[in-house]
């Protein structure tokens, strides 16, 4: 990858945080993002950010959750940890079902893509 290529990935020296990772071994993981300089001292004008991280138990194995705190300090975000928790696995429940309700009602139209069955490339389905 060619470092002046203005498609390469760089770190933006103003957005970076210092990331600590709290755990209670058995519910889940949360993380504190606090904004820092390109010095890594503190920057006190951006928000310290609780990002939690839990699994939802499905029939086809783990699924890992992720989500936002909101909170003022580490003990606030332990308390909401449960509440955000099931707001993302219901978030998750729901995504899952339009997927299903998606998949379920795509329509595989004869002869597209040419050849027996839509064999040959194409595809031959239309979204509803």
């Amino acid at each position: 990858m060619n470092p002046n290529d203005e498609t390469s990935p760089t770190m933006d020296a103003s957005a970076l945080y210092l990331e600590e990772v709290f755990t209670d071994q058995s519910v889940g993981t949360i993380r504190r993002m606090t904004p820092v300089d390109a010095e890594g001292k503190p920057d006190t004008e951006r928000p310290v950010i609780y990002l939690g991280q839990a699994q939802m138990m499905t029939p086809a194995g783990s699924l890992p959750l992720s989500f936002e705190i909101p909170a003022e300090n580490l003990a606030d975000a332990c308390t909401a940890f449960a509440e955000e928790a099931q707001k993302a696995m219901e978030k998750t429940i729901e995504e899952l079902k339009e997927m299903r309700r998606q998949a379920a009602s795509s329509i595989v139209v004869p002869g597209e893509g040419g050849g027996m069955g839509g064999m040959g490339g194409g595809g031959g389905k239309i979204q509803l």
